[in-house]
């Protein structure tokens, strides 16, 4: 124990910041439906559109059978933030930007009006690693930021790159509702979490996260890195049968120091999934 320490001492002497591992860009999409626009088209016109868009989405909600699987998910979202909510998951920021594009193409798009997007990363973070490395990179001598600091830091993404590379490059996962959400870290002048010692932001999250594993039965998570690509610091992804569990997993985290004191939190989203096959029930206001 008194070793571990002492590694996160220099950790946070050597870089305050630990490694972290990227994989699968994301981006949520949250529009509002034209219904009375839409209601306006002949019947014909209204199957031609649905039969289109319905290939389409069928083929991004299959994603790839193996290596990363470039999903879609589309859900129908609840309350007055809009009416349907797209997920995806790419394996570049180009291929988003393709698919925003493919997307403006479908005839449907005409009547989907933007409400709101996030642009993310897979992210997992290397707090234990981190500490061993730039304790190690100290006892050697190595320079902080030289060549040889930045090669020795690469292989270790690597080599953990590959073998999270499942978790990096997820499926999205097959719960029926999605909570999604945005969240920063706190930077005020009393309560700042980038103030805090990489030993004391490790203890925190390592104790946050044993709250989540309660509910691995019950909630598929996936954190998602944002610093630099969009207004908040981490999207949040929860997928669930049941959408109670949104509510006790978040509630209870909320007591949890690195939630009470250094969490803010974004705009909960919340939809129920429609799968492809069901968008014409749904466009139709039929089925259940």
């Amino acid at each position: 124990m008194t070793r571990m320490i002492a590694e996160r001492e220099i950790a946070a002497d050597m870089h305050p910041a630990p490694l972290t591992l990227d994989g699968s860009a994301l981006l949520h999409q949250m529009f509002r439906f034209d219904w009375p626009a839409w209601r306006g088209l002949e019947e014909a016109e209204r199957k031609e559109i649905v039969a289109e868009a319905q290939a389409a989405f069928a083929v991004m909600e299959a994603g790839q059978s193996q290596g990363h699987p470039n999903q879609s998910a589309m859900f129908a979202q609840l309350g007055h933030k809009g009416d349907v909510m797209f997920v995806h998951f790419r394996e570049t920021m180009e291929e988003l930007a393709k698919l925003e594009r493919d997307m403006a193409r479908l005839r449907l798009s005409d009547y989907l009006e933007p409400m709101e997007s996030y642009v993310s990363v897979v992210e997992l973070g290397l707090y234990e690693s981190s500490a061993k490395v730039y304790a190690q990179l100290a006892a050697e001598g190595v320079e902080p930021h030289g060549d040889v600091w930045n090669q020795r830091l690469a292989e270790v993404v690597e080599r953990q790159a590959s073998a999270m590379a499942v978790r990096l490059f997820p499926a999205i996962p097959d719960g029926k509702y999605l909570c999604f959400y945005p969240m920063d870290r706190k930077r005020g002048e009393a309560v700042n979490w980038y103030t805090e010692s990489m030993a004391e932001r490790q203890r925190m999250m390592h104790d946050h996260g044993l709250i989540g594993r309660r509910y691995a039965g019950q909630v598929k998570q996936i954190i998602s890195g944002s610093i630099g690509f969009d207004d908040w610091e981490w999207g949040v992804d929860l997928f669930a049968d049941e959408p109670t569990v949104f509510k006790q997993l978040i509630y209870e985290m909320r007591f949890d120091e690195a939630s009470a004191l250094y969490a803010e939190f974004g705009p909960f989203y919340i939809g129920v999934r429609l799968p492809a096959a069901e968008l014409g029930n749904w466009l139709a206001m039929e089925g259940a």
